[in-house]
């Protein structure tokens, strides 16, 4: 039963994240490397995606 929870939770992020990682390139300016650590670290909190991004455009 695990090993089906596990898939479906790898599934559903990984159809998700090619999505999530194109929007936030698109919105906050990042590349798709800063977008999917950005993901890892703060999930699907967009609020602070949009903050972290910020601040990494101005290093």
């Amino acid at each position: 039963m695990a090993t089906k929870e596990k898939k479906r939770k790898a599934s559903r992020v990984a159809k998700g994240q090619k999505l999530e990682v194109e929007h936030l390139t698109e919105i906050a300016d990042v590349t798709p490397k800063q977008a999917r650590a950005l993901l890892r670290k703060h999930g699907a909190d967009w609020t602070k995606l949009r903050d972290e991004a910020e601040d990494l455009k101005e290093d």
